[in-house]
C-alpha cells in the first residue's frame, strides 16, 4: 500500500499530478479540485496522502491533501454505486468542513450537484455517512415532513423514509425486517440500506 507521496511536481492538471520522487519515478495521482488548490506549480515540492485502488484491469492511485479528505473518501467508496471518481467529483465540491454540514443539514441538492448522482443516491450519502463523520444528533433534521405526521414510531418513520428514496412499500418492509427493536428512525434506515447494498 502506497499510503504518502512526497516529491517534485511534474505536471499538474485539472484532475491529477504527476510528482517525480527522490528516486526518479514519476507517480499519476489523481487529485479533487479541493487538493489540486494545495499542489504548487510544476518544479515545487508536494505531500500527498494516498490510497492505492487495485482493481482486476487497473491500479489507480489517489491523493489527498489532509487526512480527513481522505477519510471522506473512502467513506463515499462504502456507499452503494460510490466509485473513485465519483467520490473524487463529491470531494471537489468544498473542504471537507464544508461537505460535512452538508450531511449535517441533510443538502442532498448539495450531492446531487455532481454529475452522475441522483437523488437516491445523493439521499443514501447522507443517511450512510451522517453516523460515521460524527454529525451531532441536534444537527440532523427531520427526514422530509415525516416527524410531523408519523410522531413516534421509528419503524413507520423509517419506512417511510425509504419510501421517500425511491423503495416500493414490500421492498421497504423487507429490508426493514430483522432489524433489532429499539433503534431510531435513522439507525432503521442505514440498516436497510446495508441490506440493499448486499443483496
Amino acid at each position: 500500500m502506497i499510503a504518502r507521496i512526497a516529491g517534485e511536481v511534474v505536471a499538474r492538471r485539472a484532475d491529477h499530478v504527476i510528482v517525480e520522487t527522490a528516486g526518479g519515478v514519476g507517480y499519476r495521482v489523481a487529485v479533487s479540485a479541493s487538493t489540486l488548490e494545495h499542489v504548487p506549480a510544476v518544479g515545487g515540492a508536494v505531500s500527498l496522502h494516498t490510497e492505492l485502488i487495485v482493481r482486476e484491469d487497473s491500479m489507480a492511485l489517489y491523493g489527498f491533501a489532509t487526512e480527513e479528505e481522505q477519510d471522506l473518501f473512502t467513506m463515499l467508496l462504502g456507499v452503494q454505486s460510490v466509485g473513485p471518481k465519483m467520490a473524487l467529483a463529491v470531494l471537489s465540491g468544498g473542504s471537507p468542513r464544508e461537505l460535512v454540514t452538508a450531511l449535517a443539514a441533510g443538502d442532498a441538492a448539495r450531492f446531487q450537484a455532481v454529475p452522475g448522482i441522483g437523488k437516491r443516491t445523493a439521499e443514501r450519502i447522507i443517511v450512510e455517512l451522517r453516523e460515521k463523520v460524527g454529525v451531532p444528533a441536534d444537527m440532523v433534521p427531520a427526514l422530509g415532513d415525516v416527524t410531523a405526521s408519523r410522531g413516534d414510531d421509528p419503524r413507520l418513520l423509517a419506512r417511510d423514509g425509504l419510501l421517500e428514496l425511491g423503495y416500493d412499500l414490500v421492498e421497504a418492509d423487507r429490508l426493514l425486517a430483522g432489524a433489532e427493536p429499539g433503534l431510531s428512525a435513522e439507525a432503521l434506515i442505514g440498516h436497510a440500506l446495508k441490506q440493499a447494498a448486499r443483496r
